[in-house]
């Protein structure tokens, strides 16, 4: 043994998301979004979650499992670059990582210490595809992680970055205001990657039982299908 840790699954998400397509590119650009954090087995104890209700927001790090590659590269491609300009693994959020490790922050909704799940902890703007393994839960410490001179370098001049969204046959008026909701939130952050341009294609993705098509024309994202 040289000191090497096993990292453990602590817990698995349950997300709108069967797919990663779809899913913000970071965490908190979608309130909308609802997701419960499930415990495995081994860690189904509500005394690991006393205090936690005094916070409102958890760090989580979790495992990119859909997203492995063997070896790895020092340089990726940003999708926010419009996905033909290199920057420093490093330097990016990119799932292709020496360790495939994501961090995201969440808002907590609701705590549940007891279900036939065992307890849960109920939160919003996860970009978590659904079953993904979580390793750890922190809880998010104003003090200490909020940092207001903070500098964005390259991700700075896409922070307010959105698209139009237009529902020209009136198909989001025929669910639920909540579902509709979400789905233009979604759709504004413009799920497609950066380097397709293409006005013609049509893109799809499922979200909380829908599937979802649209296109894009310049700044504008058109549903094109919802059922």
């Amino acid at each position: 043994m040289n000191g090497e840790t096993t990292l453990k699954v602590i817990a698995r998400i349950q997300s709108p998301f069967p797919g990663k397509f779809g899913i913000p590119r970071q965490s908190g650009r979608v309130p909308q979004i609802l997701s419960r954090i499930v415990f495995e087995p081994e860690y189904r104890n509500a005394d690991a979650l006393r205090g936690l209700e005094g916070f409102s927001h958890l760090w989580l790090l979790w495992q990119f499992s859909e997203a492995q590659r063997e070896g790895w590269s020092p340089t990726v491609r940003p999708p926010r670059l419009g996905g033909n300009q290199r920057m420093g693994v490093f330097a990016t959020r990119s799932p292709y990582r020496p360790n495939p490790i994501g961090l995201s922050c969440v808002a907590i909704k609701n705590i549940v210490l007891s279900s036939p799940e065992g307890p849960y902890i109920e939160v919003s703007g996860a970009d978590l595809m659904d079953a993904t393994p979580i390793y750890d839960i922190k809880p998010y410490l104003p003090m200490a992680d909020s940092i207001p001179t903070a500098t964005g370098g390259f991700a700075e001049p896409v922070r307010g970055y959105s698209l139009e969204v237009q529902d020209p046959d009136g198909l989001l008026t025929g669910i639920p205001a909540e579902d509709s909701a979400l789905i233009r939130a979604i759709l504004a952050e413009d799920p497609r990657p950066s380097y397709q341009t293409d006005a013609d294609r049509v893109y799809s993705f499922e979200c909380s039982g829908y599937h979802i098509s649209f296109r894009v024309e310049e700044s504008k994202i058109i549903l094109c299908n919802l059922k």
